[in-house]
């Protein structure tokens, strides 16, 4: 069973909040941080990508780089930017985006339920990806980036939820056209209740957030190792987490776009394509792709619809079922020659958030031919998680994103 619990969260106050808030770290490069914190000198990428306070070509890796995001992290403390509550709460955080909300619970999360699978993983992390938000935590002393948790909905934790969300928010503004709401769970009462609600939850499963969860652990371990007399209820033991209902979260389509069609003619790639799928001409698609096991595919400013043929796949596997897996297992990789596409320069991954028309406009620019993707569904996600196995690469697109700088989580 899951063990969350309340902590006192160092957070903007609310003068602030919105120019403090910022888009996660690995969603831009150093050069568009730059630009975006222009005349805002409160934004998290400060803290969060604090080369941009350091000379051009400044290695991001380097100590200095951690050195200078502790210093701005703790001198917009002592200016007032950040204040930290008295006692430990929980957090009430709902986004809006294109009308539809989700509203989750702000907490910390357990090291030992990450290394005992009560949090559950469905992804591979990049060693370099995570020893660089280890060292961002570790110097800077704090997590600074929540993991995007899910669990399977409980009507008791909705019910507390819910009597927050009538009430006044501490923080209320839009960016980037996301509605970004936050209210405080001070109530010992409903902290408690919510506390016992997820010591009934038997699984908490990562959405997003693989590389900071590894981190956050990684720096746990350390701690103990620093501590041996260590009790498990120490700061460190524990990372920042936002949990939001399976029922309420929005996976977007993560969509292909390859370079060229690996020697063939277009004829002949059709001709290699048709082998293991169902080809025919289909009008531009309106939004994502709606169907299980269909494609849509741009070329030669053409639109087709690909359905997987009946035994192309194997239904019963959790993993070969999946839209990403049908793809390449019988097309990128067996035609396109794309074997890893974790490392194959050829293709290109495009968050759905980008529509439509960005898939065009790749191929209208030179690419050879680009893939419409079906949505993955979290209950996709949580049953493979529950076995213990790995999605594939690029399956899941979450938007919206979770600001960073709304809660930092100290470790001691």
């Amino acid at each position: 069973m899951a063990k969350v619990r309340p902590f006192k969260a160092v957070r903007p106050a609310p003068e602030y909040a919105a120019k403090v808030a910022a888009l996660p770290y690995d969603v831009m490069s150093s050069d568009e941080a730059r630009e975006m914190v222009k005349g805002n000198p409160y934004s998290f990428l400060h803290v969060d990508k604090a080369e941009i306070d350091l000379p051009l070509g400044t290695d991001l890796y380097s100590p200095v780089v951690y050195g200078k995001a502790r210093d701005n992290l703790y001198k917009m403390i002592k200016d007032g930017v950040f204040i930290e509550d008295n006692k430990p709460c929980y957090y009430v955080y709902r986004q809006i985006m294109n009308g539809r909300a989700q509203t989750g619970i702000v907490a910390c999360a357990s090291v030992d339920d990450y290394i005992d699978n009560v949090i559950k993983k469905h992804e591979l992390t990049r060693a370099d990806k995570e020893e660089d938000r280890c060292n961002h935590v570790d110097i800077c002393d704090a997590n600074t980036g929540p993991i995007f948790l899910t669990y399977r909905a409980r009507a008791d934790i909705a019910a507390t939820v819910e009597k927050y969300v009538k009430t006044a928010p501490v923080y209320d503004f839009v960016s980037d056209g996301v509605s970004q709401t936050v209210w405080v769970i001070s109530d010992e009462a409903d902290i408690s209740a919510i506390t016992s609600a997820f010591e009934q939850t038997p699984a908490l499963y990562i959405a997003d957030g693989h590389h900071r969860s590894a981190s956050a652990v990684r720096v746990g371990k350390k701690r103990r190792e620093q501590n041996p007399g260590y009790t498990g209820e120490e700061e460190f033991n524990f990372f920042l987490s936002v949990l939001f209902p399976d029922k309420e979260l929005y996976i977007m389509d993560y969509n292909r776009v390859v370079l060229d069609l690996n020697g063939l003619t277009p004829g002949e790639y059709l001709a290699r394509v048709s082998e293991k799928f169902n080809v025919e001409p289909w009008s531009r698609p309106e939004g994502t792709v709606k169907e299980k096991h269909s494609f849509g595919m741009y070329m030669n400013g053409r639109w087709y619809k690909l359905t997987a043929k009946t035994g192309s796949f194997d239904e019963k596997d959790v993993i070969g079922s999946l839209d990403v897996s049908i793809l390449q297992q019988n097309l990128l990789s067996p035609v396109l020659g794309i074997g890893d596409p974790r490392t194959d320069k050829r293709i290109d991954f495009v968050g759905g958030i980008r529509g439509i028309g960005e898939l065009e406009k790749r191929v209208n620019a030179g690419a050879a031919v680009a893939f419409a993707m079906c949505p993955t569904d979290v209950s996709e996600l949580m049953k493979i998680a529950d076995a213990g196995l790995i999605m594939p690469p690029k399956s899941t697109w979450f938007e919206p994103k979770l600001l960073s700088g709304l809660f930092v989580h100290k470790l001691k």
